[in-house]
């Protein structure tokens, strides 16, 4: 059962946004700074909120109470499949025999990778042994996987010579996935590492695609992409909503719903 998450007062709607513009955590002392109110008046607040099981308590601060951790890939790829796969269908369509690719460990970007399968002479760079078992030895695809030590919830290779690798690479598109898109906060991912890589990847490609579901929007993950990671495209399977369309449109960036 989700937890009751309303706020009785618009202090306490400051509160979570002080907090979620520090990452998810921050210091009692802090927020009466930023708010210019009282210790005490900060703590009674927070008591509010915990009884709402929106934060947390923690010695001298404050903790979002919000579930940060992805599922194993496989249990994510049954999550909203249609979607995903009618999404991926669209991206796919956009991809031509020849063309230079990046794709991440996302379970959407799995299902694009399913959906590139009639595609030819693809140049495929990755991260996901998902994604380099279904593209190489077909269709004389040209597939490159980053080395380093795969984690095992996804078959994601992650760290510096991840990294290094990517980073070789010039590539047309870069098809990456997302945790939350956040109408403050913009594109966001629950882990940092996955963060690195989609910034490697999208400053060496011409085309940046964020892939995701309706699901996403106005949720929140530990992680933003760096503002110099410009996206291009999101392609999503509902019009968002006006707060994150404004968002995407002060970015420049074109939104596509099959």
């Amino acid at each position: 059962m989700q937890p009751n998450r309303q706020t009785t007062n618009q202090r306490e709607e400051e509160i979570l946004r002080v907090v979620r513009l520090s990452g998810g955590s921050c210091r009692v002392s802090y927020l009466a700074d930023r708010l210019g109110v009282s210790n005490e008046t900060i703590r009674r607040n927070v008591r509010s909120l915990e009884e709402s099981a929106i934060v947390r308590k923690v010695h001298g601060g404050v903790h979002l109470v919000e579930d940060i951790h992805e599922a194993p890939l496989m249990n994510r790829m049954d999550i909203h499949a249609d979607a995903k796969e009618r999404l991926a269908s669209a991206v796919a369509e956009t991809i031509s025999d020849g063309d230079s690719l990046f794709l991440d460990i996302g379970s959407t970007t799995a299902y694009v990778a399913l959906a590139l399968r009639q595609r030819r002479d693809l140049y495929v760079v990755t991260n996901s042994v998902f994604v380099a078992q279904t593209l190489a030895t077909r269709n004389n695809n040209r597939v490159f996987l980053a080395g380093g030590e795969l984690r095992p919830h996804d078959g994601g290779a992650f760290g510096s010579e991840a990294l290094d690798f990517i980073r070789r690479f010039n590539v047309q598109f870069a098809i990456l996935s997302v945790g939350a898109v956040n109408s403050e906060l913009g594109f966001m991912l629950h882990d940092l590492e996955e963060a690195n890589v989609a910034h490697v990847a999208s400053q060496n490609a011409q085309v940046r695609i964020v892939v995701a579901d309706s699901e996403k929007f106005n949720k929140r993950a530990p992680v933003s992409l760096k503002h110099s990671d410009k996206i291009d495209v999101l392609y999503t399977d509902t019009a968002p909503p006006k707060n994150i369309s404004k968002m995407l449109e002060e970015n420049d960036i074109e939104v596509v719903v099959p």
